[in-house]
């Protein structure tokens, strides 16, 4: 067999495996990030809620500074006020496992719009939970996941990718005020999937597609609600449309069984999978390269 041929598939399969790898890498590692401006009764009420002992896990500080550093003009002055109370635990899981997330006197975000923004933001293969000792928002608790999810790693996510991941948590969770939050994450998880072509359009075309959306979903929107979405939308265009449909197919199984979503949510399933055979498809045609290059040599 020709040396650079057999140089080409270690080089393949190296790469594969490495992706592998590098997801499993960190499995099983655990932080928990505290709010800065707890008691020590209010933290001890948390990691009774996490289920585990204050010195168990590695401890990380999340200050109000840190979270309006991605939620500073996204979000109301009173839902980030001026302390910083909500907490995290994040926990790597193995590769493909993909999200999960449970709340804790979170008033304010649900699990499935935390999945869907930090799938946004990057992060995967992580059980979170997140929780207060009282009931707030919950909308800061994205900077600890970021926090806990970059140590743990020792990789940055990408800024950009938190921006816009905080700014759709900030959109989801106010339109669910009106529309219901299954409504809000689905609308929002339509459009990540079409970046690629909402990023031609002009304010007026896009306008009418998200209404076009909303209506399959029985949702009318009102002139804010569809500003909001317009914005959101010109902030996801920044990101890789394609890095965006591999996301939304990874956790659109988990936000179908905690919205309880079954025949409204047929047509979005049915997007995602044609999307999914695409990707299917490229590592087939990865796989077919390799044999092909082993029968031509004779191996």
């Amino acid at each position: 067999m020709n040396f650079k041929r057999i140089l080409s598939v270690i080089l393949v399969l190296t790469m594969l495996a490495g992706f592998s790898t590098a997801l499993a890498a960190n499995e099983g590692d655990k932080r928990v990030t505290i709010g800065a401006d707890l008691s020590a009764d209010e933290i001890a009420a948390v990691y009774k809620i996490f289920g585990i002992n204050r010195g168990d896990v590695e401890e990380l500080s999340v200050t109000n500074a840190d979270e309006r550093q991605y939620l500073g003009g996204l979000v109301d002055e009173s839902a980030i006020g001026t302390r910083a109370i909500s907490c995290t635990y994040l926990e790597v899981l193995p590769a493909g496992q993909n999200i999960t997330v449970e709340t804790h006197n979170i008033t304010y975000c649900t699990a499935q719009m935390y999945i869907s923004a930090l799938a946004t933001a990057g992060v995967t293969d992580a059980k979170v939970v997140v929780a207060a000792p009282f009931g707030v928002s919950g909308t800061a608790a994205l900077t600890g996941i970021y926090k806990a999810y970059e140590v743990i790693t020792g990789e940055p996510l990408d800024e950009t990718a938190k921006e816009v991941s905080s700014q759709e948590l900030s959109v989801t969770a106010e339109l669910a005020q009106e529309i219901g939050a299954a409504d809000s994450v689905e609308i929002v998880n339509q459009i990540k999937m079409i970046t690629d072509e909402t990023v031609n359009m002009d304010d007026a075309e896009l306008r009418e597609q998200i209404i076009e959306i909303a209506k399959n979903y029985d949702v009318t929107l009102s002139e804010n609600q569809i500003e909001q979405l317009i914005e959101l939308t010109r902030a996801l265009e920044k990101l890789d449309p394609s890095e965006l449909l591999k996301k939304v197919q990874a956790v659109q199984e988990t936000l179908r069984q905690l919205a309880g979503m079954k025949d409204r949510f047929s047509g979005f399933t049915g997007t995602v999978q044609e999307i999914a055979q695409k990707i299917g498809q490229a590592f087939q045609s990865v796989w077919e390269f390799i044999v092909g290059v082993f029968q031509k040599s004779g191996v």
